[in-house]
């Protein structure tokens, strides 16, 4: 079971606290010492209001805030928890991608989803109706631009006729593709065209609703999802279903001892989860640090290591 650790740089309100170039450094290089599988970032390049005003919360370039983790670390992966595929051009994506899996020589984990913010879509152009229509392409894209030499591409609006992006990405056939989402289009989505299916936990279905998915609140909830997962792998002819990378655990509001923590996580293991994300609060960077240093040293540190089932 690998552990993925979201960085904290949303709380730019905090002042270098948590985004500042030694901060990110530093929390950085501590979610590498400590054996963290990934450190992730979110994207929200221009969300409303409304929804920040309701809870919601900025989040910096991804892109650029994973170039600083990981010119800070060698072994931390880099990854996006989640960005939001239909935002951009798949080709300006597959740049983006391509170079970081270059200089981080192949740590790039590229967690994609749909996202849920209408206000977001329509400031960025693009047809919140045809999100996933948009996802099945651009996935498609970005697959095509990272294993060819020369490329050719008709999509919505656009069209490669003999363009390529070089270097290529260090990860061969490319960086893996974590597809997000809840929903059966996303379970299918991520056997048929994904690497790995990274669903997110929802406390409860006002959450749900609000996020536009399904809930997924209980464990029973995530092995029906799974079961759905793995039959519709049979359905399709994939004879390996892709691994299951949990966003986080239902309840994590509600503290757990060590032990029910080590626990919970080998329950997740029997179901077929082979990665966890975790998420800590913190007022200052000092708490945030205790926190990430503490659960790695009460449970990341007892799990099994071993290789990324999502890298090949």
């Amino acid at each position: 079971m690998k552990i993925n650790l979201t960085l904290p740089f949303d709380r730019f309100q905090m002042g270098d606290e948590f985004l500042d170039y030694e901060a990110v450094v530093a929390m950085s290089r501590l979610a590498e010492r400590t054996g963290y599988h990934a450190g992730l970032v979110t994207d929200h390049p221009c969300p409303t209001g409304r929804w920040l005003d309701a809870g919601g919360h900025h989040a910096q370039d991804p892109f650029v805030l994973l170039s600083f983790v990981g010119a800070a670390t060698t072994t931390l992966r880099l990854q996006t928890g989640i960005l939001v595929l239909p935002y951009r051009n798949p080709f300006i994506t597959a740049r983006s991608v391509a170079t970081l899996d270059l200089l981080s020589r192949g740590r790039v984990r590229l967690g994609v989803g749909t996202g849920y913010l209408k206000g977001e879509y329509r400031a960025l152009g693009v047809d919140f109706e045809r999100r996933n229509e948009l996802m099945d392409e651009y996935i498609q894209a970005l697959k095509t631009a990272w294993t060819s030499s020369e490329f050719t591409f008709s999509g919505s609006g656009y069209e490669a006729l003999g363009n390529r992006i070089h270097p290529l990405p260090v990860q061969k056939p490319h960086p893996p593709i974590l597809i997000g989402g809840n929903a059966k289009r996303a379970i299918r989505r991520a056997a048929e065209l994904g690497d790995a299916w990274n669903p997110f936990p929802t406390v409860n279905a006002t959450l749900a609703a609000t996020s536009r998915t399904v809930e997924l609140t209980t464990e029973a909830d995530l092995q029906d999802s799974i079961d759905y997962l793995r039959s519709h792998c049979e359905t399709i002819g994939r004879a390996e279903p892709p691994p299951v990378e949990l966003a986080g655990w239902t309840d994590a509001a509600t503290p757990l001892s060590t032990q029910e923590m080590i626990d919970k996580i080998g329950r997740y293991a029997t179901m077929g989860v082979s990665a966890l994300g975790v998420h800590f609060p913190g007022e200052s960077r000092s708490e945030w640090s205790d926190q990430v240093e503490r659960f790695a040293d009460e449970v990341v540190a007892r799990l099994d290591g071993g290789q990324d089932p999502a890298v090949s």
